[in-house]
């Protein structure tokens, strides 16, 4: 092979990923127009174009599909080598990217903070999104989310301690509307609802009714794609909101809202990092797995506040 497309082909991988030069560039910690010379070198190489281009997207043709569906495999191998050698002299490295929902940001920032101290050399990107990614696809090292949604075929390590989901309002809504005493009379109410940012159907709310699980479709005058965004418009008294335990921790802490129906509230397995089975060798999401575990260590069990 050609040395310089060689060398040239993370460079590549770095713009189909990110779909744009200046986010490649950014990645990779160069500038543009080095990114955009090392793919027409490719390019010139190969003797095709492997990204269609105008003023506003940059897309893979289809001859660059073809050549990075066999080639990101063993670029992604090549990094794990690297990262390799590197963990043999004790310092993991390189570029952490893990795609986690909104509501598992507050169960990451300690767990960041952690890895800047004890591995510098690691570079930890974290992408935000409600949708369950595609790490593999997506070019992610890992994800986080909660347990009940991730595929069979992953590695999952537990991030969290399981936790409930809520429904919650406001003291001053409830002063001007009411408290719903049954899952009926939610239908009286102004809901606050969710949507994923997959654009798919309104989140049902997931409740326990006698031992039975029951989906509810809220309907009100708001609908969100940010969970935590719904629930400050709960706090702010715009209507009642579903929210994970986590999120509205605090504001049920300090008076700020107050939990309706708890009998009806469901467990949550907790949050989990989830990832390919290869993708564990590198020394990266090892370090990362065990900050994780070492975080676990300090939950408080079941007698503790």
């Amino acid at each position: 092979m050609d040395r310089s497309i060689l060398a040239n082909l993370p460079i590549v991988l770095a713009v189909a990923e990110r779909k744009g030069f200046a986010a490649a560039a950014k990645q990779l910690g160069t500038t543009r127009s080095n990114v955009s010379h090392a793919v027409r070198l490719v390019e010139d190489r190969l003797g095709t174009p492997l990204f269609a281009r105008s003023t506003r997207s940059v897309a893979l043709t289809e001859a660059g599909e073809t050549l990075l569906a066999r080639l990101a495999p063993a670029i992604e191998d090549m990094d794990s080598a690297w990262d390799d050698l590197s963990s043999r002299k004790g310092k993991p490295s390189g570029l952490l990217r893990i795609t986690i929902s909104r509501v598992s940001q507050s169960a990451l920032t300690p767990l960041v903070i952690e890895m800047a101290r004890r591995y510098p050399d690691v570079r930890v990107e974290l992408f935000t999104d409600d949708a369950l990614s595609d790490v593999v696809g997506e070019g992610f090292d890992a994800g986080v989310r909660s347990g009940d949604i991730i595929a069979g075929d992953m590695v999952s390590v537990r991030v969290t301690p399981p936790f409930r989901t809520m429904i919650v309002a406001s003291p001053d809504y409830i002063a001007r509307k009411g408290r719903p005493k049954t899952i009926a009379d939610l239908e009286k109410h102004d809901l606050i609802g969710y949507r994923l940012t997959s654009g798919k159907g309104l989140w049902r709310w997931e409740l326990q009714d006698k031992g039975h699980a029951v989906e509810f479709e809220p309907r009100g005058p708001v609908v969100v794609n940010d969970s935590p965004h719904g629930v400050a418009l709960a706090i702010a008294g715009v209507g009642i909101a579903y929210a994970w335990e986590m999120s509205a921790r605090e504001p049920l802490t300090d008076g700020r809202l107050i939990e309706l129906l708890p009998r009806h509230s469901t467990q949550k397995p907790g949050l989990f990092l989830y990832f390919p089975k290869r993708a564990s060798m590198a020394p990266k999401l090892r370090a990362f797995i065990t900050v994780a575990r070492d975080a676990a260590k300090n939950w408080p069990s079941p007698g503790r506040a």
